[in-house]
C-alpha cells in the first residue's frame, strides 16, 4: 500500500513539528514528526540540552527533501492498525520508528554558519540553519549595512 498525496503541510498550524498529510483511498491520513524528534535526527549524537533546535521552516524544507523516506515511514506504521496508532489515522512517528526503519535523513542543505545567521538576523548566531532558507532580507541587511561605511570612508 502507497499514501496518495503525501505532502508537507506549509499552511498555518499550531503543531510544533513537521506535519504531513497523505490519503489511504478516501481517508486522510495525518503523520507527525515532533521537532525533537527531527532534531534528534538530524544531530543524534548532539546532547539535547545544548542544540540549537529547528525552525519550522527548516524541518519543512528537510520533510520536503526526505518525503519519500518519511513517506516509508509514515506508511508502515500506518499499516500496523490503530493497535500501534492511537490516534489512528493520525500517526505521530517517534525516533524508534525512525531508528527502526533504518531510513537516513539527507540533511546536506543544513549546515552552521555564523556570518549567514549573522547577516539574515533570522537564527541566534552558530545556529543551524538551511543554505536554501538564505532570504532577500538578508542581502538588503548586508548591502544596507555597507553603505554607511562606504559614506563614512569618503
Amino acid at each position: 500500500m502507497r499514501l496518495t498525496q503525501f505532502a508537507v503541510d506549509e499552511g498555518p498550524h499550531n503543531s510544533d513539528g513537521l506535519l504531513l498529510h497523505g490519503w489511504d483511498g478516501d481517508q486522510r491520513v495525518t503523520g507527525f514528526v515532533s521537532r525533537r524528534v527531527m532534531d534528534d535526527w538530524v544531530a543524534p549524537r548532539q546532547p539535547y540540552r545544548g542544540r540549537k533546535s529547528l525552525y519550522r521552516e527548516q524541518y519543512n524544507v528537510l520533510g520536503k527533501r526526505n518525503l519519500a523516506a518519511i513517506e516509508r515511514i509514515v506508511t508502515s506504521k500506518y499499516q500496523r492498525g490503530p493497535a500501534f496508532n492511537r490516534q489512528y489515522p493520525f500517526v505521530d512517528v517517534l525516533l524508534s520508528d525512525i531508528t527502526e526503519s533504518g531510513e537516513v535523513l539527507d540533511a546536506r542543505e543544513l549546515v552552521r554558519s555564523a556570518e549567514t545567521d549573522v547577516a539574515s538576523q533570522a537564527w541566534p548566531q552558530g545556529s543551524l540553519m538551511l543554505r536554501l532558507a538564505r532570504s532577500t532580507k538578508g542581502q538588503n541587511i548586508e548591502s544596507a549595512s555597507s553603505t554607511p561605511n562606504s559614506n563614512r570612508d569618503s
